[in-house]
């Protein structure tokens, strides 16, 4: 059975009326607390849309404050980032002040002229003996230095066994004679004056008796003509 256009016409406004009073009395109440009829609040509707809209502006609120928050990070960055470029600038300038005045302090070397002369300069003092020596003895060894002079020639001597002692016998041979001079024992240094009794070779020979290495140090100078050592 087919309807009539007046039943359908019927049919589409009764959905309209209630589609209408859906909206107004149930959906704008719950949604947006909108209640025109009253009819929402009494069935406890407005009260909800009411709480949305509610949440709705709290939301809002906290994303333009976190908007807010962002923007003032963002220049915090920016005036961290300014003033630590500020302090590298600050730093370089110091580090080339310091360099200026290192290289400022450093010795400077006067110009010298063609006409200036230079004094030659030694690092070696000069040493106040003419000849000077070490000998090692081991234990239990012994040895002799001697000094070729005439008679009546004079020489300068200093010795010392470098903490150690030795026993020793200064004296002299040649031309058919010897002499002794000065003998001593457990001796660690003697210094002064040999004269030569003849013409031959006068000096000294130590003995080690101690269990240890000793060192000799020996110098002279004076009229003699040459040393004679091993």
């Amino acid at each position: 059975m087919s309807a009539s256009s007046g039943g359908l016409l019927k049919a589409t406004l009764g959905a309209a009326v209630v589609a209408g009073a859906i909206l107004t009395c149930v959906w704008l109440p719950a949604e947006y607390g909108i209640d025109p009829t009253g009819v929402g609040r009494a069935l406890g509707l407005t009260d909800m849309g009411e709480i949305k809209k509610q949440l709705v502006t709290e939301s809002e609120a906290d994303l333009a404050a976190a908007k807010v928050v962002n923007t003032d990070v963002d220049l915090s960055m920016l005036e961290i980032n300014q003033k630590l470029a500020a302090i590298q600038t600050q730093l370089t300038a110091i580090a080339a002040t310091i360099a200026i005045k290192e290289s400022g302090d450093e010795q400077v070397v006067p110009m010298l002229s063609e006409n200036s002369v230079v004094a030659p300069v030694s690092d070696v003092t000069p040493s106040l003996w003419r000849d000077e020596g070490d000998y090692i003895l081991l234990p239990g060894e012994g040895i002799e230095v001697k000094l070729v002079m005439n008679k009546g020639e004079l020489a300068e001597f200093e010795w010392n066994a470098n903490g150690k002692v030795v026993n020793h016998d200064t004296h002299g041979d040649g031309s058919g004679q010897s002499i002794s001079y000065e003998k001593g024992r457990a001796v660690p240094e003697n210094a002064g004056e040999l004269k030569a009794a003849f013409t031959g070779n006068h000096g000294w020979y130590w003995q080690n008796r101690t269990a240890d290495p000793v060192v000799i140090t020996l110098r002279t100078r004076g009229a003699y003509s040459k040393v004679l050592q091993p």
